[in-house]
């Protein structure tokens, strides 16, 4: 059964790697990279601290989106990919061969599971929990496959890496916001703010909808880069 599974993994990824196309060689390698998506989190750093005049709850907002980001990506890359060893497609002895690098990039050895979907998806998920605006959520969570489609494009990961990654990294995220809302903040009220001005959680969607904006511009830049490489 698992070894079925196993294999089944690496048909789907040999399926889904890399294209002929130049341009989205040059798009999903600029698409990945962590400091693509800088403006994307100085954007909800500005959301939090916009809509939060407490120092403390600001402090604990962003405290909590580090360590979605601790437990879903460094404890995956520090104690389970070294554990589990797990060998990335690019590495793997059997189909290394036959999976379609993109501009030599073949990452570390180990690949399970996926840091990229873990932590993208626990910040998308921790976000939607916090902010309850249908518009971010939904952008949030295509940011987040975005990105693990991303991995498969490359060849770094399986499709079971991802799967993984987002159980994972959704399961730290509702955990992390459950310790903020009963422990660092129990006290807190957000009242009945939902209207065409504030979402349920009293988050003004004017607000939001800088974060967004910032979202379709950053996707817009890859685009652009993607061109020019």
């Amino acid at each position: 059964m698992i070894d079925s599974l196993i294999e089944l993994d690496k048909q789907l990824l040999l399926e889904l790697n890399g294209g002929s196309s130049l341009y989205v060689d040059a798009l999903m390698t600029t698409l990945t990279k962590a400091q693509t998506w800088i403006p994307l989190y100085i954007a909800l750093f500005f959301l939090v601290v916009k809509n939060n005049e407490s120092v403390w709850k600001i402090v604990s907002i962003v405290g909590c989106a580090a360590l979605c980001v601790l437990f879903a990506g460094t404890v995956d890359d520090t104690i389970v990919k070294p554990l589990v060893a797990r060998w990335r497609p690019t590495h793997d002895p059997e189909i290394g061969l036959l999976v379609d690098v993109v501009n030599g990039y073949r990452g570390g050895n180990y690949g399970f599971f996926s840091a990229h979907a873990a932590n993208t998806f626990s910040i998308a998920v921790f976000f939607t929990l916090l902010v309850r605006n249908g518009y971010l959520s939904f952008s949030l969570i295509v940011w987040s496959l975005v990105n693990c489609w991303t991995r498969l494009y490359l060849g770094v990961h399986y499709p079971g890496d991802i799967a993984m990654g987002l159980l994972w990294g959704g399961i730290v995220a509702t955990g992390v916001f459950l310790f903020y809302y009963y422990v660092l903040c129990r006290n807190v009220d957000w009242g009945e703010f939902i209207s065409t001005q504030y979402t349920s959680t009293g988050y003004v969607v004017s607000d939001v909808d800088v974060v967004l904006c910032v979202l379709a511009y950053t996707f817009v830049y890859a685009q652009v880069m993607a061109c020019l490489l």
